[in-house]
């Protein structure tokens, strides 16, 4: 801040004139006070207000956003209730400002501006999340658990590996939010209703005061199209939010049906509660709470989408508005997603001891005897099956089986096929090997993989996206912040 504007800013805050108060809403009454403010700055000094109006009417503005700031006041959230206010202040004259105006247009432009400060608070939540994903990976490096798909253990993996694929996800859900971002922070201020207006008016000046990166170009499609699409767009971004956490939290849920859990949350302080009527029950309340709001989140998705549904462009029913905005849904459901993280306890021992009770390792004996004895893939494999269902039979874990059971089965299907060597070929240590759940995660070879310099990796490039995230929200705010600072500083001056 250069030490002019610094001095008018100081000056603006002393006398008790427009600049808001830090714990003013910035709602609709908000928005319109800065669209009106920035519509009397450029009008006069384009010459479509004279100084002496322009003057007139900052005083009738000023006097009306003072009025609306006090505790208590009414604070209009439509043009057609805010004007009345500016007319009691200014008289009639000063709807001068609303030439080349529409009602449409303005709140357009409030329903964006709202949205965007939803957006960058979302932006902030889903980088919070991300960061602790990234910090509990890097406490998890060694601790490996079983994976499961179709709802059954089929897997080794590292928690670390499991947890940067979370982050993965919500580092595009951040993606997906700031290419939003950019098709949203378009000004419609001028289009007016649908086809502009015969006053000369700056739209681009007007972009810059409220603190957009460019104008919506096309007048109707920034009135009327975009508006009425941009819902259906956020619905969108939130529904992957949604997806992403509800299927995390399900992870653990399955973790509460058994009676020995490797995850599970810390007791108390609302994480869990005891039941009414089972002394044993320690119930996942903010699991439960968060995967209620992820619902909530996908309901809210799904009624902008019938909004904007059979309807023709421009329709008040499914126009963006700040009020009925499901980003900041999406950014309770994400703070319930961080609470969660905050509060897991993870046994390494107990997940690994569940590994060792079932027979996720089988596909490696597959490939060790593929990869190490030139055993086709599918005969490697249908021993393995053959182990697993001995095993299960007899009720013998992997760590219990022999190298001598495991010779017997081998002989048992050699003996009828032609192609297979008659003798197992496997060492005992490449069956103790095979079997073991930490050799297989770190004996991984492809990029991606849970092995340990793989890990290193993932974790370095999921902790570039969140510094990349962090400039990019950076820079949006100090864009805001600037063209409100400039536009306050400019108003102060009409006065």
């Amino acid at each position: 801040m250069n030490h002019s504007l610094l001095a008018l800013t100081l000056c603006a805050l002393l006398s008790g004139s427009t600049v808001f108060a830090s714990d003013a809403p910035r709602d609709n009454f908000y928005w319109l006070g800065q669209i009106n403010k920035a519509s009397d700055v450029i009008n006069t000094s384009e010459g479509l207000l004279t100084p002496e109006e322009g003057h007139a009417f900052a005083k009738g503005i000023d006097q009306v956003l003072k009025e609306g700031n006090k505790k208590g006041a009414d604070r209009p959230s439509n043009v057609v209730a805010f004007e009345p206010y500016l007319i009691q202040a200014a008289g009639p004259e000063i709807t001068k400002i609303h030439a080349g105006r529409s009602s449409q247009d303005m709140l357009t432009t409030v329903g964006i501006m709202e949205q965007r400060e939803h957006l960058l608070k979302t932006a902030k939540a889903l980088q919070k999340v991300q960061s602790d994903l990234i910090r509990l990976a890097e406490e998890n490096k060694d601790t490996i658990i079983p994976n499961y798909t179709n709802g059954v253990a089929a897997q080794p993996n590292s928690l670390a590996h499991y947890l940067i694929a979370y982050a993965n996800a919500y580092a595009r859900d951040s993606q997906r939010l700031e290419e939003y971002y950019a098709r949203l922070n378009r000004s419609p201020m001028g289009s007016t209703v649908l086809n502009g207006t015969g006053w000369p008016l700056d739209r681009d000046r007007m972009a810059s005061y409220l603190g957009f990166d460019t104008i919506a170009y096309n007048t109707y499609d920034a009135g009327q199209i975009f508006p009425q699409e941009a819902p259906i767009e956020t619905g969108g971004i939130t529904n992957n939010i949604a997806i992403h956490t509800t299927s995390f939290i399900e992870e653990i849920m399955q973790q509460y049906a058994q009676p020995r859990p490797w995850i599970l949350l810390k007791e108390g302080n609302g994480n869990t509660y005891v039941s009414s009527a089972m002394p044993q029950k320690r119930n996942p309340g903010i699991l439960n709470s968060c995967r209620t709001e992820a619902s909530t989140l996908l309901g809210m998705s799904v009624e902008a989408m019938f909004r904007s549904h059979n309807i023709p462009a421009g329709m008040a029913d499914g126009r963006l508005n700040g009020r009925r905005d499901i980003l900041p849904q999406a950014t309770k459901v994400l703070e319930g997603m961080d609470r969660i993280l905050n509060n897991l306890i993870i046994d390494p021992k107990r997940s690994l001891e569940e590994l060792n009770l079932d027979w996720t390792c089988s596909q490696e004996i597959a490939d060790e005897l593929m990869k190490n004895h030139g055993i086709p893939f599918r005969t490697g494999h249908h021993f393995a099956s053959e182990i697993v269902t001995y095993a299960r039979a007899h009720t013998i874990t992997p760590k219990d089986f022999t190298y001598q059971d495991a010779k017997m089965i081998y002989e048992k299907i050699a003996a009828t096929d032609p192609v297979l060597p008659k003798v197992f070929p496997m060492t005992e240590e490449e069956w103790q090997h095979a079997k073991d759940p930490t050799a297989i995660v770190h004996n991984r070879k492809v990029k991606g993989g849970p092995q340990p310099s793989e890990l290193a990796k993932m974790i370095q490039m999921a902790k570039d996206d969140v510094a990349r995230q962090d400039i990019w929200i950076t820079k949006q705010e100090n864009q805001l912040k600037g063209a409100e600072n400039k536009l306050n500083s400019d108003f102060e001056k009409l006065l």
